[in-house]
């Protein structure tokens, strides 16, 4: 299993309905739910409609920024939730969390999508 998440805005092109437009996507394995709970940015990423009705990127930029200073101010801590296989590391798990911030901050009005 993996985690998508992708920023989407809507545009009126005179259409019968509103287009998508896809601006940012990035995937990571769920092997990394462990660590994101510990790093209290697991419901932010996984599951933001547990938090709010329709979540855009910027609801979610303090939390990923808590979570980021989390994940790197304690990196042996968290390096104990490495996946065994290898699939789902700590540093997978941080350029991944940089990444998404930096798109939140680029796109703050953008809605977030996620499929698990």
């Amino acid at each position: 299993m993996s985690l998508d998440i992708w920023l989407e805005v809507e545009v009126d092109t005179g259409g019968k309905e509103p287009h998508k437009v896809e601006l940012f996507s990035a995937n990571i394995t769920s092997n990394l739910n462990k660590m994101a709970e510990e790093a209290g940015i697991y419901y932010p990423l996984w599951h933001p409609y547990e938090l709010w009705e329709n979540p855009t990127a910027e609801m979610l930029i303090p939390l990923l920024e808590e979570g980021l200073e989390n994940l790197k101010s304690n990196p042996e801590h968290f390096k104990q939730f490495d996946a065994s296989n290898g699939w789902g590391t700590y540093k997978d798990f941080v350029p991944f969390v940089e990444n998404v911030l930096s798109a939140c901050k680029e796109h703050p009005k953008a809605s977030v999508r996620t499929w698990i």
